[in-house]
């Protein structure tokens, strides 16, 4: 994952903020991974934030946009602006509506419901995307590559290349019908606000079976989605939690306590079933920055 150096990417995105008439005098961060999300004020507007090599910017822009029009629950452009990639000083930024979080936060029934009514819009939705298996291979090249993730055991790497192919094997020759899908809707890309929760941060959308956004929600919020299938939500299960396993052994990664979370995923995956979700492989550690993000 790239380092971003937070006080020039801040400037790049409250400068072009501020040549679109949007008065941005200060900027608060609120996530940092491979890329930056800033609540930029008084314009209230979210910019999201990313080397300009990270590529993911113009396909989440054109993606929010056709999801927008088939009434996907997801957040919205900053309609302020036109919806557009702007770059400077060698960043990506893109304008968002910020979303003032709500209280109470979604409830299992809401969060599953939410979830189904976005599959099902997002399968009128006529988006070219990868297919959930890119992201096996982007997994599987950061285990092969020792310079990529130097943090993982041989034992480690040589297991997690084990399991990662077996799985894809074994979802693969199920033949489950595949749709557009968000990719990672786990809780920290599910915005409670007052029209409903919403689900945000587009850039791992991809094709696959719905069993594998099921494998990234916490296992109350599974419970309320209709027609799973299990044994193919539980290999899905497995395979994220190998997957993240993955990233949390690659070099420069940016969450917190990452190291002790994906040693954790690895003892899971290793202890066999139940297979956890990864909020319950999170809550096993002890303090509060951990959290359930995958990227």
């Amino acid at each position: 994952m790239e380092t971003i150096d937070i006080p020039r990417a801040i400037a790049a995105a409250t400068s072009i903020a501020a040549s679109l008439d949007l008065p941005a005098h200060d900027a608060i961060v609120l996530h940092h991974s491979n890329r930056l999300a800033l609540r930029l004020t008084p314009c209230d507007v979210l910019a999201r934030v990313a080397p300009v090599e990270h590529g993911a910017a113009p396909f989440e822009v054109e993606l929010a946009q056709r999801l927008a029009r088939v009434g996907c629950p997801t957040g919205r452009l900053e309609p302020r602006v036109n919806p557009l990639v702007h770059t400077r000083d060698g960043f990506a930024v893109t304008l968002w509506t910020y979303y003032e979080p709500v209280t109470p936060h979604t409830s299992p029934v809401d969060y599953a419901e939410a979830l189904e009514q976005l599959h099902a819009r997002m399968r009128e939705a006529d988006v070219p995307s990868p297919r959930f298996t890119d992201r096996i291979t982007e997994a599987e090249e950061v285990v092969a590559d020792p310079h990529l993730s130097p943090a993982l055991a041989d034992a480690d790497r040589a297991f997690l290349r084990s399991r990662l192919a077996s799985l894809r094997r074994a979802i693969e020759v199920r033949g489950a019908a595949e749709q557009l899908l968000h990719g990672e809707p786990h809780p920290g890309n599910v915005v409670a606000t007052k029209n409903g929760p919403l689900f945000i941060d587009l850039e791992t959308c991809c094709r696959g079976p719905v069993e594998f956004d099921l494998a990234h929600v916490p296992e109350a919020v599974g419970a309320h989605y209709p027609h799973v299938d299990q044994g193919l939500l539980d290999e899905c299960r497995q395979l994220v939690l190998a997957m993240v396993a993955a990233w949390r052994g690659e070099r420069g990664d940016r969450l917190p306590n990452g190291r002790r979370f994906g040693e954790e995923l690895l003892r899971s995956l290793r202890r066999g079933p139940p297979w956890p979700t990864l909020d319950t492989v999170a809550g096993r550690l002890d303090g509060p920055e951990n959290s359930p993000k995958a990227t």
